[in-house]
């Protein structure tokens, strides 16, 4: 049995091919600039906006809300790359109501290249944040010899991002293939249904996942470089420089 839609090759131009994932992400692709393109050509500021711009403002609102309550910090610089992450693997399966439509996110190759995104992503805000010298000074605390251990764990984070929504797209296209099959005339509603919910709770877990694991690596790199000096008065305790409280 073929997994994934990688071995469906539509046409080959001597070693270019041109396959159905290749296909199929750029019409979701093309179908998010069009969306985008239609709800911002005529934004308002006025108190009557157009029903385009109110979803628009409805789903960006929420998503900085949701990117908020796990951050804890201002979710603006976190609000482009996960949400882009987030609408396109909810499209990505939204569109499967169109008949001969099939996921991106059923191909191993497309959820491992949205997971090296995430992992590019980790590095990216945390030079921003802290700057390239003490970010790299992270990978050999407390001593060189954890240098591989912290790579193996960024690429390990890789890997379970990538696994995890092939698996729970490909499962939930499989489920409906074999229900339709085995009872063609009340199931495939259902199927439907439940395959589009499957998929919204996906793209939400996966956004989620890279915001923690974006956030998580930045922390993780601060404490690693926050000194510690002993308090004026005290053997054993210590004061933290930045808060002033004695621990």
């Amino acid at each position: 049995m073929e997994l994934g839609l990688d071995h469906w090759v539509l046409c080959r131009w001597g070693p270019v091919r041109l396959n159905a994932t290749i296909l199929y992400t750029w019409l979701v692709m093309a179908v998010l600039v069009l969306l985008s393109w239609l709800a911002t050509r005529r934004l308002s500021t006025d108190e009557r906006v157009s029903p385009w711009q109110n979803l628009l403002e409805v789903l960006v609102g929420s998503m900085k809300e949701q990117i908020r309550q796990i951050t804890q910090q201002d979710p603006e610089p976190f609000l482009p790359f996960i949400g882009t992450l987030f609408i396109f693997i909810s499209f990505s399966s939204l569109l499967t109501v169109f008949p001969g439509y099939h996921p991106p996110t059923y191909s191993l190759s497309t959820t491992s290249a949205l997971a090296v995104c995430a992992l590019a992503a980790v590095p990216f805000y945390g030079i921003a944040r802290q700057g390239l010298r003490a970010y790299l000074g992270h990978y050999l605390a407390p001593t060189v010899l954890m240098l591989p251990f912290h790579i193996i764990s960024e690429l390990s984070r890789t890997l379970s991002l990538s696994v995890r929504l092939f698996g729970n797209v490909m499962s939930g296209a499989l489920m409906g293939t074999i229900l339709l099959a085995v009872v063609p005339l009340f199931f495939p509603l259902v199927m439907q249904l439940l395959e589009l919910l499957i998929g919204q709770i996906q793209a939400f877990i996966f956004a989620v996942l890279a915001t923690v694991y974006i956030v998580s690596a930045a922390q993780a790199h601060e404490e690693k470089k926050r000194p510690r000096v002993k308090g004026p008065d005290t053997g054993n305790r210590e004061s933290d420089e930045y808060g002033g409280k004695v621990i």
